[in-house]
């Protein structure tokens, strides 16, 4: 069963003051070689009263918490200073060190610090320097470990809390990473296929209805869809996987051709060399191969004829896409950035804009 925070504090005050009577009781209280012969003990439990009712606040009030309870050890003190009342100081001391304001916090080790060392120089001054020692070690053990222990605790928490906090910003951080890259990925997988099968479609329309180029055209529009499916399948499948999956490579470079195909059926005159292009890295064989498919995408759309070369060089790949541009791009560059984000993944360089009266996209992929 968990109490709240005040309840608790109370539980803890009743305690402190049912502890005391006990030692009063047993005439355990004494610290130090006698008690006040004209204190009777009614008083002691009334100083311990006052000092429990300031452990009842050391939360929810710790200022008066604090001044309750040092207020109490005063009394106690010209009393003869009693075991329970210390307690009740060392722990209320301790509770508002960790739990006050910092500036409370603060100034309670700044206090007990000039009060330890205060105390040590004067019984080194008024008596001996042996008992200054002694007297100073007394001090410390009292009042110095417990805010000593409180604020190393704290600050172990405010770097845990921080710690948290970086761990929390990075979890965000990654979570808009994955949301842009399956954007991104949304984009390469579906964006070519169905800009291919609109472009296509409209081509169709404009020829008559019992050409062989019908045929064609609408076998590649047949296979952009089911192309199209099988990758957002593919998807899918990683998105509903239990644990984390690398991106999946369900295309690669060497299936160039077909993109060109699909290209050259929806109109777009096609110039087309590569080199081979077997066991690239897995990484920049998606990447160069949706650099393309986003590339000839864009020379459907804006060109009527196109040039692609794939070089396949000793430390880097060589992607270059060059399209007569019939108007100006009226996309919304979500293609261009999707190709640049590709290059840099693998550590590559994209370039994209016009070169003289041609598009010109060229991408260096390092191998």
């Amino acid at each position: 069963m968990k109490f709240r925070p005040k309840n608790r504090d109370l539980l803890v005050a009743v305690g402190f003051l049912a502890i005391g009577m006990l030692i009063y009781h047993l005439e355990m209280d004494v610290v130090f070689s006698r008690r006040s012969a004209d204190a009777p003990l009614g008083t002691h439990v009334a100083v311990l009263a006052v000092a429990c009712v300031g452990t009842a606040f050391r939360r929810s009030l710790p200022a008066f918490a604090l001044v309750t309870v040092a207020a109490a050890a005063a009394v106690d003190l010209t009393l003869g200073l009693s075991l329970p009342v210390i307690m009740v100081f060392v722990d209320v001391l301790f509770v508002v060190t960790l739990e006050g304001p910092r500036r409370l916090h603060q100034a309670l080790i700044g206090v007990v610090a000039v009060a330890t060392l205060g105390l040590t120089l004067t019984v080194a001054v008024l008596f001996d320097w042996r008992e200054s020692i002694y007297a100073g070690f007394q001090v410390f053990s009292l009042f110095g470990v417990p805010v000593w222990w409180a604020t190393n605790i704290r600050q172990h928490r405010d770097s845990a809390r921080q710690v948290a906090r970086i761990a929390e910003l990075d979890r965000r951080a990654a979570v808009d990473a994955e949301r842009n890259r399956m954007a991104r990925d949304l984009h390469d997988v579906i964006a070519g296929h169905l800009s291919a099968i609109a472009i296509q479609s409209e081509a169709v329309l404009s020829m008559p209805a019992d050409s062989e180029t019908v045929r064609t055209v609408l076998r590649s529009v047949r296979e952009n869809s089911v192309r199209s499916l099988e990758e957002m399948r593919t998807m899918i499948d990683v998105l509903r996987a239990d644990d984390p999956v690398d991106e999946p490579v369900a295309v690669r470079l060497a299936d160039a051709g077909r993109l060109v195909e699909s290209a050259r059926a929806g109109g777009l005159d096609v110039d087309f060399e590569m080199d081979r292009v077997e066991d690239l890295p897995v990484a920049v064989d998606v990447a160069a191969y949706r650099i393309l498919q986003e590339a000839l995408t864009n020379a459907l759309k804006h060109g009527s004829s196109a040039s692609v070369r794939v070089e396949r060089q000793i430390r880097r790949l060589v992607v270059v896409v060059r399209n007569t541009a019939r108007e100006a791009s009226k996309g919304s560059g979500t293609g261009l950035v999707s190709m640049a984000e590709r290059a840099h993944a693998v550590h590559g360089t994209l370039v994209a804009g016009r070169d003289g009266d041609q598009w010109l996209v060229r991408a260096e992929l390092p191998l």
